[in-house]
């Protein structure tokens, strides 16, 4: 679209530019092709038309489940990957918290003060990576709507390889995400030392993280618009928290 596209003050060029992509196509194998099956009189759709599988007829799909699952995942991580500022954005933030946390909390004896604070301090852990996460992927799901519907009506895939496709995209940031904030919370506030207690921490948030990002894609999957998952989004996720 882009390429036969006629850009403002551009239109003499751009013009040219059609011009040339048509004769090469006139001339072109593929062309010709087109032509015999136009002027032979064979039937077009059976010819052109995306047919099913050989095999995969019986569910109506056009391939096979891992073929689906292959070409969703790599649709979605060529997403990710399409917006690095996003990524280093989302762990420069996660950093800056995690940094002004183990700030507030540094250094923190284990004497009555101390238990206090390093509760508030979890407390805080659980609602940064919920928040956090929840709110990265509320949108995922609205936003993807009708393009997810129409290619469903097309059979062109399931709805559980598009909803694993998508969310294993997704899982090397939710996992960057809880490593980035807890090594750098866990030895500022001066949690129980030692590689055991830290990856046993580290694991906890890991969870919470992902538990949030699929309470995320629940309300996600549950709103009709974007909107309407921001607003249902704070007031379901306090109670669970509390």
């Amino acid at each position: 679209v882009q390429m036969l596209a006629i850009a403002p003050n551009k239109e003499a060029e751009c013009r040219d530019t059609i011009k040339k992509i048509c004769d090469s196509f006139a001339v072109s194998p593929t062309a010709r092709e087109v032509m015999e099956v136009a002027n032979s009189g064979k039937n077009v759709e059976e010819q052109y038309y995306l047919q099913p599988m050989e095999g995969s007829s019986r569910t109506g799909y056009r391939s096979s489940w891992w073929t689906q699952f292959y070409y969703v995942l790599w649709r979605s991580w060529l997403t990710v990957l399409k917006d690095p500022m996003l990524v280093k954005v989302r762990l420069l933030q996660t950093a800056m918290v995690a940094t002004l946390i183990g700030s507030i909390y540094f250094g923190q004896r284990l004497d009555q003060d101390g238990v206090m604070n390093i509760n508030g301090a979890l407390f805080l852990f659980l609602t940064n990576m919920t928040f956090q996460n929840v709110f990265a992927v509320i949108n995922v799901f609205s936003a993807e709507l009708p393009v997810f519907l129409r290619e469903k009506r097309s059979r062109l895939f399931r709805v559980d390889t598009y909803f694993l496709g998508k969310t294993i995209a997704e899982v090397p940031l939710f996992l960057a995400v809880p490593f980035v904030f807890t090594s750098i919370t866990y030895p500022m506030i001066g949690l129980k030392s030692g590689a055991i207690h830290y990856l046993t921490a580290l694991l906890i948030v890991v969870l919470v993280a992902n538990v949030a990002t699929s309470f995320g894609y629940l309300i996600s999957c549950a709103s009709s618009s974007i909107s309407m998952a921001l607003s249902v989004g704070p007031p379901v996720i306090i109670p669970f928290l509390i």
